[in-house]
């Protein structure tokens, strides 16, 4: 990756060693800044790092253009979770774990990130999202991910206005073949987080990852 991207950190790198690490990923159109608060509401074992997409987008940023822009590809995803999995590799030596937390298009990109090396990671928490429609690329091995069964969280309200339901059924259809899921339905939080969800996420985390040492 020709440079490191934005990210916003919970704590000083002199404090980060041997922390497990609990990387986040924003939605379309959002930015690092956007879910960072959520930092102090997960287990404070955790360091957090708040990552911000490559491309603009509105007010924002984005991990890859939308499925209904002409410039979306398979390719453009896998560009954007290369790139990002580069910079995890980057930093990963220095903590005892990593995990991922994307909301949104972010949950694509976590997902994404898990189809291509699922040993990498201790747990995936994925929030009013998806998991992209792979289209045949080698970069998703789903059945290394389908062998290992990973730990996922998956929260979303089922009035969520933004995501189709096409890409819920089909997120549905992947998760129950290759995951160890934790699937949470949330009434009036729309295409949103709410104070429950979070504190489930925390839970998640730490007997998925904290426990499980």
């Amino acid at each position: 990756m020709s440079e490191s991207p934005t990210v916003l950190w919970s704590r000083p790198e002199s404090e980060r060693s041997g922390t497990p690490l609990l990387v986040i990923l924003h939605g379309y159109g959002a930015d690092e800044a956007d879910l960072f608060s959520l930092a102090g509401q997960l287990p404070a074992e955790f360091t957090v790092a708040s990552v911000r997409g490559p491309l603009q987008a509105g007010p924002g940023y984005s991990w890859f253009p939308l499925r209904n822009d002409l410039s979306y590809s398979v390719a453009s995803v896998r560009t954007a979770a290369t790139a990002l999995e580069e910079w995890i590799d980057s930093v990963r030596a220095n903590h005892s774990s990593v995990s991922l937390l994307g909301f949104s298009q972010g949950m694509c990109m976590a997902t994404t990130l898990l189809r291509h090396r699922p040993a990498d990671y201790a747990a995936v928490v994925g929030l009013s999202g998806f998991v992209v429609d792979a289209e045949g690329d080698a970069f998703f091995d789903d059945s290394a991910v389908a062998a290992l069964k990973p730990e996922v969280f998956w929260g979303r309200d089922q009035a969520d206005p933004v995501i189709p339901e096409t890409a819920i059924e089909s997120t549905n259809v992947w998760m129950r073949a290759n995951v160890q899921l934790t699937k949470v339905l949330y009434t009036g939080i729309w295409h949103g987080i709410n104070a429950q969800e979070i504190s489930h996420v925390g839970e998640f985390l730490q007997y998925k990852v904290l426990a499980a040492k």
